[in-house]
């Protein structure tokens, strides 16, 4: 009897290929398709390369927060399910968009970020079968000031990123949303994920300004309170931190300027904290 599967996607037909070429035959329906998502404000000048990156995955949904650029005419040259919607926070948006996917597993993209081969790669391998993990983290490798940074703070960044909807889902407050795993622990891929945070130094500080604000605003809203010990330690501990015990100055003066900046950055954080509960 002739064995007919009937495959769903073009990328399912090239994973059972796969299958036969490696001598190991898989139950299709027991390969979990990943549907990638995206949330885009304009990004027209970085949402072609992210959504390339993409094209492994199975579908790609795009959430755009009413962008006044191509973004939405870029994102639709590589996917139809482009939706606009106006701007509800990092953590709705995101939520959103996994809402809207046809598949369970959620492979969660920033325009400002690239997949790698090998991360591409080791996603494929994961996913010929129900992954053991509700969640996976994995490492984020920025490009800073002409280099890609592997040392301070910038590295490895792990990222949960690829997730089960079903037992995972976007939190978190004004900064630094994240996926919580409702039960379980989350696993770990090798592969990384490429960023390309800031244009230039300017672009960098201005985002300093604007997320030490929402720290800050965070913190306050938990009932945190700073004090004198904390504005005069914690600073110097940060650079400390990024650019002795986190390897910054193998970085050269790269490595220099992020310690410092990181350092600024906490200072910046506890100053607009205190400022806000003497008011």
């Amino acid at each position: 009897m002739a064995l007919q599967i009937r495959a769903r996607s073009p990328i399912q037909i090239q994973r059972l290929v796969l299958f036969h070429i490696n001598g190991v035959v898989y139950d299709a329906a027991a390969v979990p398709p990943v549907s990638a998502i995206v949330i885009t404000k304009n990004e027209a000048d970085a949402i072609a390369d992210a959504l390339a990156s993409l094209s492994w995955a199975d579908e790609i949904i795009v959430v755009d927060a009413e962008s006044t650029d191509d973004t939405v005419a870029i994102a639709r040259q590589f996917t139809e399910r482009v939706y606009v919607r106006p701007w509800n926070g990092y953590v709705e948006q995101k939520n959103h968009a996994a809402s809207l996917a046809e598949h369970d597993w959620i492979f969660s993209l920033d325009a400002d970020e690239r997949v790698t081969d090998e991360l591409r790669d080791e996603i494929r391998t994961l996913v010929r079968s129900e992954p053991t993990m509700r969640g996976y983290r994995m490492p984020r490798v920025s490009f800073y000031l002409g280099r890609w940074m592997r040392t301070t703070d910038m590295y490895p960044d792990y990222q949960l990123r690829l997730y089960d909807r079903r037992r995972a889902r976007w939190d978190g407050m004004h900064v630094h949303e994240s996926v919580k795993v409702e039960t379980g622990v989350a696993g770990y891929l090798n592969g990384e994920l490429q960023y390309y945070p800031y244009k230039d130094l300017s672009e960098h500080l201005i985002r300093v300004d604007r997320y030490t604000t929402l720290a800050a605003r965070q913190m306050f809203e938990k009932g945190k309170r700073a004090t004198r010990l904390e504005l005069l330690f914690h600073p110097p501990i940060a650079f400390a931190r990024n650019y002795i015990l986190k390897g910054g100055f193998r970085d050269g003066k790269p490595g220099l300027i992020i310690s410092l900046v990181n350092s600024y950055y906490v200072m910046l954080k506890f100053a607009k904290l205190w400022e806000m509960q003497r008011d």
